[in-house]
């Protein structure tokens, strides 16, 4: 394992899950790469996360079990959480607990890339919930994630 990383060379990582269309496409435009996995951190993960002009951070979405943090290093995305629409700019930071049901995402509404840190929680057994859309993540008998309806009929 390394000591050090130069961040801006982190590989990316491909999404953990795919959304059924038209849901896909409104994730186009968001680059996330893992800085704590190089170092095997399995407690909380790191994301340095590129959102493109026009693109958003993830369906708006709360978690029942981690907690959420972003810092704005770039750019001026929107935070929207169920209180509305927040303006963001560098150094401004903002925290999701678990449990609040303060569902939320970042929009980038700019001709500019935004890049944010994004650090979360790894609690194992989280639920994850949409309400703009009729999509849920549920768990298959092996564990692993998947994409459901919010009824969890297959999609």
């Amino acid at each position: 394992m390394p000591i050090a990383i130069e961040a801006a060379s982190a590989p990316p990582r491909a999404p953990l899950l795919t959304f059924p269309e038209p849901l896909a496409s409104r994730l186009v435009g968001r680059t996330r790469c893992p800085l704590g996995d190089p170092f095997g951190l399995t407690r909380f993960g790191v994301n340095l996360t590129r959102l493109a002009p026009g693109s958003m951070s993830a369906l708006r979405h709360c978690h029942a079990q981690q907690d959420e943090f972003v810092y704005i290093l770039e750019g001026s995305p929107v935070l929207v959480t169920d209180a509305g629409e927040t303006p963001l700019g560098p150094g401004m930071c903002a925290g999701f607990k678990a449990g609040s049901g303060d569902a939320h995402h970042l929009v980038n509404r700019t001709a500019a890339d935004v890049v944010y840190l994004e650090i979360g929680d790894r609690t194992p057994g989280d639920n994850v919930t949409y309400p703009d859309d009729d999509v849920a993540i549920d768990r298959d008998p092996d564990g692993r994630m998947r994409v459901v309806r919010k009824d969890g009929s297959p999609i």
